[in-house]
């Protein structure tokens, strides 16, 4: 599909009002005669909060032929920056099945098919990853760059916010045991690996599911991409038995070896990275003013949810986290001094 007017598209996704906004685009339906496009727009000053080294545009069109199940790219333009996608119809699976309701029946045997094809792209014809990475196979070292990652995102943090921390209790060396479990790691062989599947970057159209927003994909640990889609689908337990025993019967070998214990210790990286990532941007969005009420106790449950949950990690049991109504005053509080300043 070739487009009339790209840079048209572009300037009336600016001029709409804000449709769907991730944490690093916001994402317009707009018209290309007659038919639906999304424009695709980087957010300016977005606070970089996960490893984003493989260009999405070009990494849509190096997978084109491997994965079908990711939406086509229309046009690139780096100046001004912006992507167009296909506009996929569809039911988005958070939109329609929230966490906690049961999955219609294509969504998991999707996933698993969608990580098999993944292992299927060469390197060779993905955009080059920058600077040093860890060599194939060495799981050790890609478990420590993800948490070094998390690591600058907390030290960042908390030189601005160490009040909060401490009034939830966040341990002063938050990724300690994390660092301690990647000595143990087994290898397996690198491929392609996704890092954001999960129920608000899936669409589910009358014959199949589409896997939205690829710009964390890295070439990594294929036991990462699992890992990182259980902590943020929020699966039901018969569910995610039934993932991860698909996903065991169409890997290849050397995609799971060790991978029980070491699924553990990445699920507690993710558990982790999640309570400190979310203490920075929910307390960005609560500074900002422009939230509702029911938009701020939304966040003030998923912060206690994932705050519980990391409390688990670091203690091996809940019983500490703070209660939802000390995380609601924090983030009430941290938006009034932030209004008190700007006044």
């Amino acid at each position: 599909m070739s487009l009339a007017d790209p840079f048209g598209l572009y300037q009336t996704a600016l001029a709409a009002p804000w449709q769907a906004m991730g944490y690093y685009n916001r994402n317009v339906r707009a018209a290309d005669r007659g038919c639906a496009v999304l424009v695709r727009i980087p957010i300016p000053g977005a606070d970089e909060m996960d490893l984003r080294l493989l260009p999405e545009a070009d990494l849509l069109g190096a997978i084109a032929p491997f994965v079908d199940a990711a939406p086509r790219l229309l046009h690139t333009s780096q100046e001004p920056v912006f992507q167009v996608h296909e506009y996929v119809e569809g039911d988005l699976v958070n939109a329609v099945w929230p966490r906690g309701d049961r999955l219609p029946a294509p969504i998991v045997p999707a996933v698993v098919d969608l990580l098999r094809r993944l292992q299927r792209v060469p390197r060779a014809v993905l955009p080059r990853i920058a600077g040093p990475w860890p060599a194939d196979g060495d799981t050790a070292a890609f478990g420590r760059v993800l948490s070094d990652v998390t690591e600058r995102v907390y030290q960042r943090f908390r030189r601005r916010c160490w009040w909060l921390l401490r009034e939830f209790q966040v341990p002063e060396d938050p990724l300690g045991s994390v660092r301690e479990r990647w000595t143990g790691m087994s290898s397996r062989r690198f491929c392609l690996v996704h890092c954001d599947i999960h129920r608000k970057n899936m669409i589910l159209t009358a014959d199949r599911v589409v896997f939205l927003d690829w710009e964390l994909a890295l070439w990594g640990d294929p036991l990462y991409d699992l890992a990182v889609h259980i902590s943020k689908m929020g699966y039901l337990e018969d569910e995610r038995d039934r993932l991860v025993e698909e996903w065991q019967q169409v890997m290849p070998a050397a995609a799971t070896t060790g991978w029980s214990d070491d699924l553990a210790t990445y699920l507690v990286h993710e558990q982790v990275k999640e309570a400190l990532v979310g203490c920075a941007r929910y307390l960005r969005l609560f500074e900002e003013g422009r939230l509702t009420a029911d938009e701020q106790e939304q966040l003030t449950v998923k912060l206690t949810t994932k705050l519980a949950v990391a409390y688990v990690a670091w203690h091996g049991t809940d019983a500490r986290s703070p209660a939802r109504d000390v995380v609601r005053a924090a983030l009430r509080r941290a938006g009034a001094r932030a209004r008190k300043r700007g006044a």
